[in-house]
């Protein structure tokens, strides 16, 4: 057995490995602890199942639990619990439950005390597993009555089981009044596991290593859920150990105008940022790289916060760009979002997913708003996106982002300022003139090379988009009233035979 297995037990939990660089080292004694809720038991029950899938014996000590619970728990997941994992229910001797035969002159907690660590060591003797669970200290604790008494007996656990091949986790459920983090100490290593309470939505988990012996892991605070099949865990993205190699070309959009507005197009692997007030047609200059990249041979990736895929279809089809045919023929992958069910680990991971599976080379995320919403944290939603942006351009993806900013004309106001961690970005302006509400499109920003300084005005037909020539005879577009400077100015005409999508 010891040839067969490495150096370290895998959890079984997908993704915590990853955290944790390869599972739990052996032989060593960890805590997992969290409030009742956060999936303690569900943890517990998959490191189990991952060892008896290696052949190992596994033993389960429920202290609080009784046997049909926990097998109730795993078949809620699909899991069997088989032949390689004993279920231990340990529960007060019969003695001690007799009002008759309770003692009066000694505490009573000294006799349970006593004979709850003699009956987990007997069973552990019996089974001599090479994996046990623990369920859970918090009734040790009760049983204790006094730090001093508590940490002796953890002492004892942690001295018999280091005599023996067994990699034990302790379960923790954090309910005494006076939490005692005696624990900490003495344990190889802790994993934390937290549940949050949004003001709106489904609740939200996440987990911390706060401690392991000699061992590198991934710090900070990682998003999981808890699905049927188990626990998932979605690492914190770190771009850095993501890097690729690829050839940094200009990518065209397929409008000429466009192009020459971009000063050529967009360089791969960067990001572009499209900002303006609602309807302005953020999405179609996106989907617009979209057909590009499908044209080119390519794949693509669009996670939609916002709008409804049906009507997106419908809406994007009457202006010439068919996404549901482009998802069915396999060209692209699209995902509504809804952003009250997901927690931003849950979403990087998706996007990496795509990028890595489906070969994803343009990611459009419709809209950052959406992605706000799942972290009202505006500082960590920086840091959150400034990471996935950094992993995308390693992979040499092209990422876009929509921002709709508030208001329609004049001043407008962004709920969340990522303009510094795009590479390009692209307003998109409402603007009166002659009567007619128009729109107007100018290159603000793009650090991978020159651009045009002018504005354009655009129409969207169902055709698609359209762009006129500069509008050097108006000032003040992007305030939303020009004046008129010029002498003549040439605009696009608000209707044709193509019709008008304003």
């Amino acid at each position: 057995m010891d040839q067969i297995l490495s150096s370290k037990a895998e959890t079984g939990v997908l993704g915590l490995d990853d955290i944790l660089s390869g599972g739990l080292t052996r032989r060593h004694v960890f805590l997992l602890e969290g409030s009742p809720g956060t999936g303690k038991t569900t943890v517990a029950l998959q490191f189990l199942l991952e060892g008896a899938k290696l052949g190992e014996r596994c033993l389960y000590i429920s202290l609080s639990e009784s046997d049909e619970e926990l097998r109730d728990c795993a078949r809620s997941h699909g899991m069997v619990i088989g032949d390689g994992i004993e279920i231990f229910e340990l529960v007060p001797p019969e003695s001690l439950l007799d009002a008759d035969q309770q003692q009066s002159l000694l505490y009573s907690s000294d006799l349970e005390l006593g004979e709850t660590t003699k009956l987990i060591f007997e069973a552990f003797e019996r089974v001599r597993p090479q994996r046990v669970v623990i369920d859970s200290l918090s009734e040790i604790r009760l049983l204790a009555q006094s730090s001093l008494r508590y940490r002796r007996q953890i002492l004892a656990l942690k001295h018999f089981f280091s005599r023996s091949d067994a990699t034990v986790l302790l379960l923790d459920d954090m309910t005494s009044e006076n939490f005692d983090k005696t624990v900490h100490s003495v344990v190889h290593g802790v994993i934390h596991l937290e549940q949050l309470a949004p003001d709106y939505g489904s609740e939200r988990r996440r987990l911390r290593v706060i401690k392991y012996r000699g061992q590198s892991f991934r710090g900070g605070y990682h998003d999981f859920i808890i699905r049927t099949g188990g626990v998932a865990v979605f690492p914190r993205l770190r771009a850095i150990e993501h890097k690729t190699g690829f050839e940094r070309t200009s990518l065209s959009s397929g409008l000429p105008e466009f192009d020459g507005l971009l000063g050529g197009g967009i360089e791969r692997g960067s990001s572009t940022l499209l900002i303006g007030p609602a309807g302005t047609g953020k999405s179609l200059f996106a989907l617009q790289f979209v057909n590009a990249a499908v044209a080119r041979g390519e794949k693509a990736a669009a996670f939609i916060f916002d709008e409804e895929l049906g009507l997106l279809f419908s809406r994007t089809k009457s202006m010439g760009i068919d996404l549901e045919k482009l998802r069915d023929d396999g060209h692209i992958h699209i995902e509504q979002l809804d952003a009250a069910e997901l927690s931003p680990g849950e979403f990087a991971q998706r996007v990496r997913d795509r990028v890595a599976s489906f070969d994803a080379k343009t990611v459009i995320i419709d809209s950052v708003n959406g992605y706000q919403a799942a972290m009202p944290e505006e500082n960590a939603l920086i840091l959150h996106m400034h990471e996935l942006l950094q992993y995308l351009n390693r992979q040499g993806a092209n990422t876009f982002l929509t921002v709709a900013q508030h208001g329609l004309v004049g001043d407008m106001k962004s709920p969340v300022d990522v303009t510094y961690l795009a590479d390009s970005v692209i307003l998109l302006r409402y603007f009166e003139a002659l009567g007619k509400v128009r729109r107007a499109v100018s290159v603000i920003k793009k650090r991978t090379g020159p651009h045009e300084d002018t504005i354009r005005e655009f129409r969207i037909s169902n055709k698609g988009l359209t762009l006129g020539e500069p509008l050097s005879g108006f000032q003040g577009v992007l305030r939303g009233v020009p004046s008129f400077i010029g002498d003549q100015q040439p605009l696009l005409p608000m209707t044709d035979k193509d019709g008008d999508h304003s």
